[in-house]
């Protein structure tokens, strides 16, 4: 009994912030015999980013990518979770100020993930919406539905406003949103809103380089843009965007769109927290780290996934925010606190690119794999079964299958719910 008592006293402490892919990865693989691990979040529960946009085109339920943190961990006895919010570090005195208390660590793991960057235009942050969780996701369902719903009390108005969806950014966000909205636009809500001419309703997508997906290969691109156009959706290229009042969104150039819809996916920026030197401040909030996703001059803190920037021949200007990047830091870290406990040598971090991909609707995808290029229905059938591998729970990816394969064979869901709090 004494010995056991001694054992637990060795272990060290590891504090891990924030239950995104980096966190959530890293507390399952850190070695329960050398470390106790804190997870502490300001949510419950984990939120499956790549899916989100189904939820926002009520394709699929809030729950089947949310997952509870304490179920994640259910069998993790040496895993405790703690719900706050992480304000400040306190690295000479190895504490953690939080909503809840100071922590004190052995080690920190500053895992807290990204954000919307909206490049410092407040009038965008206030007016438009983003996907970043599962709650901006429920935001812009309620949003569309109501705008539909609006759209049949007002027919003999000017409803120019109302039928102009405007998506912000060409990324994989971007590009699976603007082929959900058209999909919809097409099979769904004429089913529903029988006397709405939806030959009114736009679905314009705005991007300020000249192509789409601009992180993936040329053939990418084009065949992406190429979906989408067939589709119905307006591409608009080469172009930025300076404002949105909430009524009328404004470009550079001086175009002038009246929308009552604007959804931001044109960029991420890290989640920053009080006490770390500007000097280690990188692009973007990031966080300068070496090849061990450490912090420089500080030994005993780390940052992992979205946070991190990890300067490599490779990838000068650090690596893409990415589950896999993710993913991969976190089990590289835990391997490397365990060697740093067992006096071992260190492995330094080399991002193994898996492949990007993106859907761009039904039976249409295009998925790269190093030099391999793949579109259309075989490269669709790919995405769904890398993204079901991905699900944490064997419950939700049967859940989330049976949601796609139904919506595949009726090209319907019932899922169109508005949820929202109401003044009585």
């Amino acid at each position: 009994m004494l010995d056991q008592l001694l054992i637990y006293k060795v272990k060290k402490n590891v504090v891990v912030v924030g239950g995104g892919f980096a966190g959530i990865n890293l507390a399952k693989e850190l070695d329960p015999g050398l470390f106790e691990v804190l997870l502490i979040d300001k949510i419950n529960y984990h939120q499956f980013q790549p899916l989100l946009y189904q939820v926002a085109t009520a394709q699929i339920e809030p729950s089947s990518v949310s997952f509870p943190i304490r179920y994640v961990f259910r069998n993790n006895k040496h895993i405790r979770i703690r719900l706050a919010n992480a304000e400040a570090v306190d690295a000479p005195n190895k504490k953690l100020e939080t909503s809840i208390g100071d922590i004190e660590y052995d080690y920190l793991i500053l895992a807290l993930g990204g954000k919307t960057n909206f490049f410092g235009n407040n009038e965008l942050a206030q007016n438009a919406i983003s996907l970043k969780s599962t709650s901006d996701a429920l935001k812009i369902r309620n949003h569309i539905l109501q705008v539909f719903e609006k759209i049949v009390n007002q027919q003999n108005n000017d409803v120019e406003a109302l039928c102009n969806i405007v998506i912000v950014g060409g990324g994989p966000t971007g590009v699976e949103l603007s082929g959900a909205f058209a999909e919809i636009k097409k099979y769904i809500l004429p089913k529903d809103f029988h006397r709405i001419d939806f030959s009114k309703l736009k679905i314009i997508l705005i991007e300020g380089s000249d192509h789409t997906l601009g992180s993936m290969s040329k053939k990418s691109q084009e065949d992406s843009q190429r979906y989408l156009e067939k589709m119905g959706v307006e591409i608009r290229t080469n172009t930025i965007v300076k404002s949105y009042d909430g009524e009328v969104l404004t470009t550079q150039s001086g175009e002038t769109i009246k929308t009552k819809t604007v959804i931001w996916s044109a960029g991420i920026m890290a989640n920053g927290i009080k006490g770390i030197p500007t000097e280690c401040i990188g692009r973007g909030g990031r966080i300068k780290v070496n090849r061990i996703n450490q912090l420089t001059d500080h030994p005993n803190i780390f940052v992992v996934g979205d946070m991190a920037m990890m300067e490599t021949p490779k990838y000068p200007n650090g690596h893409p925010q990415l589950a896999n990047v993710a993913i991969q830091q976190a089990n590289n870290l835990a391997k490397n606190l365990r060697r740093i406990e067992q006096q071992k040598p260190t492995t330094e971090y080399e991002y193994r690119d898996l492949g990007t991909m993106a859907t761009i609707g039904r039976n249409r995808s295009v998925v790269d794999i190093k030099s391999l290029h793949i579109k259309g229905f075989f490269a669709w059938v790919i995405w769904m079964f890398l993204h079901l591998m991905l699900i944490l729970s064997v419950r939700n990816k049967l859940i989330i299958f049976i949601n796609w394969a139904w919506a595949y064979i009726s090209k319907n869901t019932a899922l169109r719910l508005i949820l929202e709090d109401k003044e009585d």
